[in-house]
């Protein structure tokens, strides 16, 4: 059937209206589908967020196999989340799962590296397999990495965290590095400059434990621990009156330290047994090194091995003390004033070779050794 003209000229008349409304139509289904999409979306990150808060609260409270479900439901949501894949790591850590913890960790290492809490766990795991080279590649890591908080804290932190993990293996050496880098950065009125000392004692630098004590003590003079501390880190830089003085205060605030008067009395020991101590009286010098002579004679009659060259070499210092007995008086050390040094050489000796065989021996006899070994320095 043919078209008319009149019909023809009606459609090519309506085309462009056609056009224009399923154009219209188009635009209008791309919104519909955009916008569900995004509700959609929206849907997804609220539950996410829900099901985060959530894990974050169980972690806090240490409910790990909750937290493990909380943030595996919010991975569900948005699997690539940076933070709920760190949280699921922690919450796994919590249970021990470790092996299933490193490999979230060690993926997100690869994300950033530069991340403080994911280098710092990644520490922990290889110290706790022992694997020393790793944990300490990932603790310095994490000292100069990214940290969302107070940067210089968080990395101190760090450093700290290290410091206990070299001392627990016995890396002294490289403890010690360590706490000189924080010395070096902490504020003189740092309320950390006790537990800086405490550290230093146990890194078996004295020096610098003395040091951070003495800092500490300028904040308050009568922080008990710390004036226990500078005793002990005196004592061990054989700066015996200074100890003395420390620990007098120390127990003068706190009578019950039991460790502190042990310290005490082993410091007085020194300072009561030492003539050679400078601005010690002539009096003073001599009653001392009697005092030493007799110490030594007891430790004589205390050990006595019954064979071998460790009882021959006891009785011929026996047979020395002996000998040199009627002498060590008052009016003998004033007729020959190197009487003293032999006394006291004598009384070293005896220490030395009765400590391999019969042991430390009380007090008096490890100062005795403590001077010998001064004032062989000297």
């Amino acid at each position: 059937m043919a078209t008319g003209p009149f019909e023809l000229n009606s459609y090519v008349g309506r085309k462009p209206v056609v056009l224009t409304l399923l154009m219209a139509l188009t635009v209008l289904l791309f919104m519909t589908v955009t916008g569900i999409s995004h509700i959609f979306n929206s849907q997804q990150q609220s539950l996410a967020q829900r099901w985060s808060q959530r894990g974050a609260v169980d972690l806090k409270a240490q409910h790990y196999p909750e937290a493990v479900a909380d943030f595996r439901t919010a991975l569900l949501y948005d699997r690539d989340d940076y933070s709920f894949q760190l949280s699921l790591a922690q919450a796994l850590l919590g249970l021990h799962r470790t092996d299933e913890a490193y490999t979230y960790l060690i993926n997100l290492w690869d994300r950033q590296p530069e991340n403080g809490l994911v280098n710092l766990e990644l520490a922990r795991i290889a110290a706790g397999k022992g694997d020393t080279w790793q944990a300490i590649r990932f603790y310095h890591n994490a000292i100069y990495a990214t940290w969302s908080g107070d940067q210089d804290a968080e990395s101190r932190n760090a450093r700290f965290e290290l410091i206990h993990y070299l001392l627990g293996i016995r890396a002294t050496t490289q403890a010690q590095a360590e706490l000189i880098a924080i010395d070096a950065n902490l504020d003189a009125d740092s309320p950390l400059q006790e537990q800086l000392g405490e550290l230093f004692l146990k890194a078996k630098d004295n020096q610098h434990a003395l040091s951070a004590f003495r800092r500490a003590l300028r904040q308050n003079r009568r922080n008990q621990a710390a004036l226990a501390g500078a005793g002990v880190a005196a004592y061990g830089l054989a700066r015996y009156p200074i100890a003395q003085r420390y620990l007098e205060e120390a127990l003068a605030i706190s009578p019950n330290d039991q460790i502190s008067a042990q310290r005490l009395h082993k410091t007085t020991s020194v300072l009561m047994l030492d003539p050679y101590r400078p601005q010690v009286s002539a009096i003073d010098h001599d009653r001392m090194a009697i005092h030493a002579f007799t110490v030594a004679g007891a430790r004589l009659k205390s050990c006595t091995p019954s064979w071998g060259p460790a009882a021959t070499a006891m009785q011929n210092l026996t047979k020395n003390w002996n000998s040199l007995k009627p002498h060590v008086n008052l009016s003998g050390l004033r007729r020959d004033p190197d009487l003293v040094n032999q006394a006291m050489d004598l009384a070293f000796s005896i220490e030395r070779q009765a400590s391999p065989v019969c042991g430390v021996g009380n007090d008096d006899d490890q100062a005795l050794r403590l001077i010998a070994n001064l004032h062989e320095e000297n």
